[in-house]
């Protein structure tokens, strides 16, 4: 009979066969081998390699959606003593979406001991959450559409955070945030005679000073605001030439939509301003856009009610997480939310090489997920 250790071992096998986003074949494979053991009443392909397995119940009712993430993240990691380390060099699960998956499948089997009276449960293995906003194109989707859900949730392990302790909020859980890309153009010169040409590093400096100054100082928003400068490429390898062409990228984020609208308008005032002053051309662009995920106060109440059923741990939150998420492109058309769960104090931050997800915190994740189910559709 299939029991817990059988699954902690599914995870096992999924952190060592990590996929990237949009590749992630063979564990859509692993997870279709395994879930149907438990008799899905269908199992419907979405956004490319995504899955979805429909629990009915004879009665109509609600229709709940539970996520999980399938993708690996591009890093190598360094966790040399780990027996089920990555075999893929350069690709490892170091966010915690082969635990995830495995709280998903435990949830499948809690569910197929306890099939719905009514409505219908959904488990969606969503791809490409780390990279290319797998959770647009699953909202974007006919399938996704045709199964109309009711109410939608996700969790993800919290590192720094007492294991098994749940934090959850109203509004927004975590930071909208996105891409900004800024192409500056000048002139080139030969290197003896910089003063000829235009080189747009200094005005590229001033750009992002600029606009760092107006996060740190948070006078024109309502919440938090962070930029983050990611990249800067600036001309090649030839000492002769002083360059004419860069292009930076910056990281804008929010705790809130509208100021992150606002700062994306100030920002771009900023590098008109000084391209024109220095006689540049200019342009930029947007990519990697993340809304806010907002939590709506009925599934949060949801949560809340099966944490004290459960007389599991919680803790307050304050604000928001710092991090996007694309589960936000869910709760911006859909009742939903998202919670966190500890995954220990000495846990390596997420995206750290020696990460790991901790088995011990698979089984209590995934009885509050159904008691969430359990409560509404049994």
């Amino acid at each position: 009979m299939l029991n817990l250790e059988d699954i902690i071992n599914l995870r096992h096998t999924l952190h060592r066969y990590p996929e990237l986003s949009n590749q992630e074949f063979e564990t859509r494979r692993r997870i279709s081998d395994f879930m149907q053991r438990f008799e899905p009443d269908k199992e419907i392909d979405v956004a490319g390699t995504g899955k979805m397995f429909v629990f009915e119940g004879e009665e109509p009712g609600e229709t709940i959606f539970f996520r999980c993430e399938l993708d690996a993240l591009p890093i190598q990691e360094k966790s040399p003593n780990l027996a089920y380390r990555s075999s893929k060099d350069g690709v490892a699960h170091l966010c915690g979406h082969d635990g995830h998956m495995a709280i998903l499948v435990l949830l499948a089997k809690l569910i197929s001991e306890h099939r719905p009276k009514k409505g219908k449960v959904v488990l969606l293995f969503q791809p490409a959450e780390e990279h290319d906003l797998g959770a647009k194109h699953v909202v974007e989707s006919p399938e996704f559409h045709q199964l109309s859900p009711d109410y939608l949730f996700a969790l993800h392990n919290l590192p720094g955070i007492p294991k098994n302790t749940v934090m959850v909020k109203e509004g927004s859980f975590s930071a909208a945030s996105c891409g900004f890309t800024v192409k500056l153009e000048g002139r080139t010169a030969h290197a003896a005679e910089p003063e000829k040409g235009l080189n747009p590093y200094k005005t590229a400096t001033r750009i992002f000073d600029r606009i760092e100054r107006l996060t740190v100082s948070g006078k024109h928003f309502e919440s938090r605001t962070i930029s983050t400068l990611i990249y800067i490429h600036l001309g090649e390898i030839a000492f002769g030439v002083s360059p004419s062409d860069l292009e930076m990228g910056i990281t804008l984020r929010a705790y809130e939509n509208k100021d992150l609208e606002k700062l994306c308008a100030l920002a771009e005032e900023i590098v008109e301003e000084e391209a024109l002053l220095a006689k540049l051309h200019y342009s930029h662009s947007y990519c990697e856009e993340y809304p806010a995920t907002d939590n709506a106060p009925e599934c949060v109440e949801m949560i809340q009610e099966a944490t004290e059923t459960l007389d599991m741990q919680s803790l307050p939150m304050e604000e928001p997480n710092k991090w996007s998420e694309d589960f936000a492109y869910y709760t911006a058309t859909n009742k939903g939310a998202q919670f966190g769960i500890g995954s220990g104090e000495d846990q390596p931050n997420l995206h750290h090489p020696a990460y790991d997800f901790p088995d011990d915190i698979i089984e209590p994740s995934a009885r509050l997920f159904f008691e969430i189910y359990k409560n509404r559709l049994t």
